[in-house]
């Protein structure tokens, strides 16, 4: 594969219509708000999301989720033992061999890197990714509806009645959240990411909630607006990241609005860097 030569931006436009995001486990599931009442979605579960479509795609991923492991593995560790030659590397505590074979091994570990620091083991090998992903947050406030529902079923035998257990299910009602990342060459060189590894990470954004939907978010309750994919020139780039994603602007075209067709999505220009701008799938 070739090396990664051009920096890469980019930016996704998510809206959200009666689904809950990202609950937060600490609030009840609740979906999760920042002190300003607007919506988030950690950058954790965005990448959960990305490694969910590589394995879609046919990828070979290392931190895969229970659900999803169809490789008979239960654990990372017991992943990373059944790869022989990085097992033996992490045991001889030949660090830049474990990552060189780690890296070569797997799609998510060579883009977003990975801790390979397991009890019993002497050796500690952290690897840093050149794909980084921030949180997505809302353009608004978002209201949260709660929901009180019920059991319809006992669970086990004898119970007195099953309507007595009460619970509560939460969703957000509408927002249009928006996240940014970026490919730095530099550390794609030393992971071995290449264009076509950028590629994948570029599809996978196109089509984030193929294949996701749940009770919490139903099937077309979230949906990838617009991909913007700013390719620098250089490996260094033009300009900043962050001035690359200033330019970005989504704007309520209503006092309230109620779908994406309601913002004004704009972006500023920047004098050799237009964005390559991509229709979710």
């Amino acid at each position: 594969m070739t090396n990664l030569e051009n920096k890469i931006d980019f930016a996704v436009v998510v809206s959200v219509k009666n689904a809950n995001p990202n609950g937060d486990p600490l609030n009840g599931n609740r979906p999760r708000e920042n002190y300003d009442g607007c919506g988030e979605i950690s950058d954790v579960c965005l990448k959960r999301k990305i490694r969910n479509r590589m394995q879609d795609m046919e990828q070979p991923v290392f931190v895969k989720s229970d659900d999803r492991s169809d490789d008979g593995f239960k654990s990372l560790r017991e992943r990373a033992d059944a790869c022989k030659p990085l097992a033996d590397a992490i045991k001889k505590k030949d660090v830049e061999k474990a990552k060189e074979i780690a890296c070569g091994e797997w799609l998510d570990v060579r883009s977003f890197g990975q801790l390979f620091a397991f009890k019993g083991d002497d050796a500690s090998i952290g690897i840093r990714g050149p794909v980084s992903i921030h949180p997505a947050f809302s353009v608004d406030a978002v209201d949260v509806t709660a929901l009180q529902i019920t059991k319809s079923v006992n669970s086990v035998p004898g119970a007195k009645k099953a309507s007595d257990t009460m619970g509560m299910k939460y969703r957000v009602d509408f927002g249009v959240y928006v996240f940014y990342g970026s490919i730095n060459c530099q550390l794609a060189e030393k992971t071995g990411f290449s264009p076509e590894d950028a590629e994948i990470i570029r599809k996978s954004l196109t089509t984030l909630f193929e294949n996701d939907c749940s009770s919490a978010r139903p099937e077309g309750s979230m949906e990838v607006c617009k991909v913007f994919w700013w390719k620098h020139n250089s490996r260094s780039g033009q300009y900043s990241s962050a001035k690359v994603h200033r330019t970005l602007h989504v704007r309520p075209k209503t006092d309230t609005p109620k779908s994406s067709e309601d913002y004004e999505i704009t972006v500023d220009p920047l004098e050799g860097l237009e964005p390559e701008i991509y229709e979710g799938a």
